[in-house]
């Protein structure tokens, strides 16, 4: 059987091919990792914001050490806008990055409460209107917070969905993030798209590494264009 993906005259993956390519290694995402799920620890809509503010630049196993301590000693926007920000640092420590991650925190809370009621509005539009919230940011929350379709594109999905040639910049050495995610989303229904970015951050992690992917156990590796 012959599954490698079918060509143009000149060589190239047709769009079709490529499509059905990227549909059929999802659906061995989906069996490999029967259920993904947001790997930062939150009760709560804000809590999910404050975690995903801070996982820049660290990992999201750290952030969870810590999180515990900063939401109880500052449970609401109003709390954490007037805190100390001494207190604040002391607590994000461990974390790297804790004075400006303080910074950005205690503005993130004051805009909040003072323009939202210290609510975490559910639109991509207020959302990144918000200090120190980008789009990845955003896409967490909505996904995961609000189940509201969004799909977070950070270093692991840029990895491998440019190893799998999912997206037609995959040569690219400085990609762009929002194109990524208009281009993937394209390719698969809303109600898809978070879980899909899980199961490809999930993959880049365990299989697809940075710096040696490990081909040899990997399930997509009899069509992935990389791995061949």
């Amino acid at each position: 059987m012959n599954n490698s993906p079918a060509r143009t005259t000149s060589g190239r993956e047709s769009k079709k091919a490529r499509l059905e390519r990227m549909r059929a290694e999802y659906a061995l995402l989906c069996e490999t990792y029967p259920e993904p799920k947001c790997a930062l620890d939150f009760s709560t809509p804000l809590q999910l914001l404050i975690a995903t503010v801070l996982s820049a630049q660290t990992t999201d196993k750290r952030v969870n050490t810590v999180t515990p301590a900063l939401f109880a000693a500052y449970p609401s926007c109003r709390e954490l806008a007037c805190a100390n920000p001494q207190d604040v640092e002391d607590i994000i420590h461990p974390l790297g990055f804790y004075r400006s991650k303080t910074k950005h925190l205690l503005g993130l809370a004051a805009a909040l409460d003072e323009r939202f009621d210290g609510e975490v509005p559910q639109t991509m539009e207020e959302l990144t209107s918000l200090p120190g919230v980008g789009r990845k940011t955003a896409n967490v929350v909505l996904g995961n917070a609000f189940g509201i379709p969004g799909f977070p594109v950070d270093t692991h999905v840029m990895r491998v969905t440019g190893r799998l040639r999912w997206r037609t910049d995959w040569r690219s050495a400085h990609p762009d993030p929002v194109a990524i995610e208009r281009e993937i989303t394209a390719c698969f229904p809303p109600e898809d798209w978070t879980d899909l970015s899980h199961r490809l951050i999930l993959h880049g992690r365990a299989i697809c590494h940075a710096r040696k992917p490990d081909c040899a156990v990997c399930p997509l590796a009899q069509t992935c264009p990389s791995a061949q």
